[in-house]
């Protein structure tokens, strides 16, 4: 299995963010993105641009504490502004230990700043794909990248959502199982706790069945992909991230 480091995630932010970049620089900024139904790659861009923006500002500054989200920029110039924040978070995720602490997301995730360079690498993936697949010019994943991305929606994100005001009410368990490596999750879903999240036992019984190969489970899991999953509807549904 691979070792994933902050300076790994770091490589894989920058290819991913250089991609992302000629995407939308290259798009109609008019143009509508299908995966992110009402945006525009207007929108898309000052989506990634303040996503950025957040990153660089936990890492910086090593907030203990939640901070209160400054108000949403609309800049006239969306690509300047995109460049800026591009700047801005690679210079802080490649400045930054991974064992620094600071406060993260999820209640499944440790408060260390190699939270943020792993999040910071899969989003750019994520919507980099979004604006590649709008202009069809989509580029495969990396296999183990896509393994990695999986792990930390199932592990972290799908926890991160009891901090929302809408948070699952779905009970039950799946298996999500790449055909092409040896990677099996076995997600056990209780209303109100922490996801159990852990290496599934080949036939291991569960309510439903995700299987497919590694870059097309991260897709369907992030709701870029029809899901091709069996057995319990509501707990594929809740998998599903958007």
């Amino acid at each position: 299995m691979p070792v994933w480091t902050p300076q790994r995630w770091t490589k894989v932010f920058t290819e991913q963010a250089a991609m992302f970049r000629e995407a939308v620089g290259e798009g109609d900024p008019r143009a509508g993105v299908p995966s992110c139904p009402g945006w525009t790659f207007t929108e898309l861009t000052l989506h990634v641009g303040r996503f950025l923006a957040q990153v660089t500002r936990y890492l910086t500054s090593g907030s203990a504490v939640q901070l209160r989200p400054p108000p949403a920029e609309r800049p006239p110039d969306p690509l300047g502004y995109l460049d800026k924040r591009l700047a801005e978070a690679s210079d802080a995720l490649a400045a930054t230990p991974g064992n620094r602490p600071v406060w993260t997301f999820s209640p499944a995730a440790p408060g260390l700043a190699w939270v943020w360079h792993r999040r910071a690498a899969h989003e750019l993936n994520l919507r980099r794909w979004d604006a590649q697949a709008a202009r069809r010019t989509l580029v495969p994943t990396d296999r183990d990248q896509a393994a990695d991305a999986i792990d930390e929606l199932l592990g972290t994100l799908q926890a991160a959502r009891l901090r929302t005001d809408s948070p699952p009410v779905t009970k039950g368990t799946a298996v999500v199982s790449a055909t092409d490596g040896p990677e099996r999750w076995f997600v056990r879903l209780t209303p109100g706790e922490v996801p159990l999240v852990r290496q599934a036992a080949r036939d291991e019984p569960a309510d439903a069945h995700l299987d497919g190969r590694t870059e097309n489970l991260l897709y369907q899991l992030w709701s870029r992909m029809q899901l091709t999953g069996s057995g319990d509807e509501s707990v594929l549904r809740t998998l599903r991230m958007s």
